[in-house]
């Protein structure tokens, strides 16, 4: 199962993120957790500087944009 973290502090960018992540995950058909991570100490440690980032099974994958559902399942499907 893929963990799937959004980091972010809630901004509408992060929910879109969020949004368009698990629709990429249901159209891959993957067995996925999401899990939003908001603490800002979390996501500094993780080594993002720029909101919202993605982070599949703990790995930092994208930072600073919104990609499309088409480019996520590229992303997600790609990771591991």
């Amino acid at each position: 199962m893929k963990k799937i973290q959004i980091l972010g502090m809630g901004c509408p960018k992060c929910n879109k993120l969020y949004a368009a992540a698990e629709a990429a995950a249901k159209e891959l058909g993957i067995e996925y957790q999401m899990e939003k991570i908001a603490d800002i100490n979390k996501i500094t440690d993780m080594g993002v500087m720029m909101t919202p980032a993605l982070a599949v099974d703990g790995k930092v994958l994208l930072s600073a944009k919104v990609p499309t559902v088409e480019e996520l399942k590229k992303i997600i499907g790609g990771a591991g």
